[in-house]
């Protein structure tokens, strides 16, 4: 019987104000790591919900995407322990909201720090992943593609019947 082969699926938001774009400085088996508020999809949910949820908890700030910057595929292999990983990341911009008061970050986020496009750069050794930098590249670069680009069907918020 063949295996099939499934990819963890990502969603990230990359915010940019004042020049300055928003990273979260987690715990991970590598040590400390930086990377953009980032996280798994869930069980029913869809990718743009998802990365409202994941910034809130990472950063303590209300998100509104605004546009998909792109759909981006890595692979990783984790040093200690030869684990293969092939992540499938869905990477959105959009407006930063409110902070939620008193709200505590997810377990393993040290901080939340902004960090110039120069900075991030220079930070490429921290980075979680090589899609912290690509994704802000892109941005930077003005690619932007319409919210539409992504449906979800009603069938995920479907009880399992």
């Amino acid at each position: 019987m063949r295996i099939r082969w499934k990819p963890s699926v990502t969603v990230a938001a990359i915010i940019e104000r004042d020049g300055r774009y928003l990273l979260v400085e987690e715990h991970t088996p590598e040590g400390l790591r930086l990377n953009n508020p980032a996280g798994h999809l869930d069980p029913g949910e869809g990718p743009v919900q998802a990365c409202v949820r994941e910034v809130l908890e990472e950063t303590a700030y209300r998100f509104t995407p605004t546009a998909l910057l792109g759909v981006y595929l890595s692979r990783f292999q984790r040093p200690a322990t030869g684990e293969d990983i092939t992540y499938l990341r869905l990477a959105f911009t959009g407006t930063l909201g409110e902070a939620e008061p008193g709200r505590a970050l997810d377990e393993g986020i040290v901080r939340t720090l902004w960090l110039t496009l120069e900075e991030v750069r220079a930070s490429r050794a921290r980075h979680r992943s090589p899609l912290v930098l690509r994704c802000i590249e892109d941005h930077a670069a003005g690619r932007r593609l319409p919210l539409e680009a992504i449906y979800t069907d009603a069938s995920v918020w479907a009880a399992p019947g």
